[in-house]
């Protein structure tokens, strides 16, 4: 199977239909199931309905979005000039969402994408359906670069960050968890973005919209990942539309046109 990175493009964004392509094309007789060779039939999952009920946002989201960034050459001053060439990651035992979000904010803010700790087998998977190459870890970005600046993705704790790190080179926090007793504390202001989503992939999902910035399909592809992962393929407990929403924007960009399939691998 060809990777998703190299196997997409020729399709109009319209026949994606938010990643519910495949279900409406197996739809059903009362259009709430899909009918699959020799009439079996199963009810539409919670992710297909979801991306179903918000295809033409996200197909209005998508269509939006210039081709190339270049075409908007004003674009810079409106992001975070202390993110630029920042090193964005995440916490320890790190997962899908920190990896996704550091390798998308680091696309975002033209910084460099590094790892926590060593990936987990679902990262690895999506790294390797989208194209995406493993970011280096957060040790080997600083012993070439001791001084670099840091913003910290998934997590703002002191007992979640890499020991390598030294707080004092933290400009930024990118986050969607609590606030708690152990927040890193900084001895200067530093840029704060933390948003009661879903998953923190959702917020740099958004960021690219609201700056009228298209990600890459790969970085699209991992970011997709990382929310679905993050909010239980949108049936967990924290999951909000904005989250639901992304998406079936992220599905438009990305070319998915079966949503549950890439959601249940």
């Amino acid at each position: 199977m060809l990777k998703r990175g190299h196997s997409v493009g020729f399709l109009g964004y319209r026949e994606h239909h938010g990643g519910g392509a495949e279900a409406l094309r197996l739809a059903g007789p009362d259009n709430k199931t899909k009918q699959y060779d020799g009439g079996v039939l199963r009810k539409r999952t919670q992710v297909e309905t979801d991306v179903l009920a918000r295809e033409k946002a996200a197909q209005e989201l998508a269509d939006a979005l210039p081709e190339e960034s270049s075409t908007i050459p004003t674009i810079n001053l409106f992001l975070p000039e202390a993110l630029k060439d920042a090193v964005f990651v995440g916490h320890l035992v790190t997962d899908l969402d920190s990896v996704g979000g550091a390798i998308g904010a680091a696309a975002l803010y033209n910084g460099k994408a590094a790892l926590a700790s060593e990936i987990n087998s679902e990262t690895a998977f999506a790294l390797d359906e989208w194209g995406v190459d493993k970011p280096p870890t957060i040790e080997e970005v600083l012993k070439e670069n001791p001084d670099a600046k840091i913003c910290l993705v998934d997590h703002q704790q002191t007992s979640q960050m890499n020991p390598a790190i030294n707080p004092d080179n933290v400009v930024g926090v990118i986050d969607h968890h609590a606030l708690q007793s152990k927040t890193i504390v900084t001895d200067r202001p530093i840029y704060i973005d933390i948003r009661p989503w879903g998953s923190m992939s959702t917020i740099i999902s958004h960021t690219f919209l609201t700056h009228q910035k298209r990600p890459s399909v790969g970085v699209a592809g991992m970011l997709l990942c990382a929310i679905l992962s993050d909010t239980l393929n949108l049936q967990g407990p924290t999951t909000t539309e904005w989250d639901r929403l992304m998406v079936a924007t992220l599905s438009e960009i990305a070319a998915v046109d079966d949503i549950q399939f890439l959601a249940s691998q």
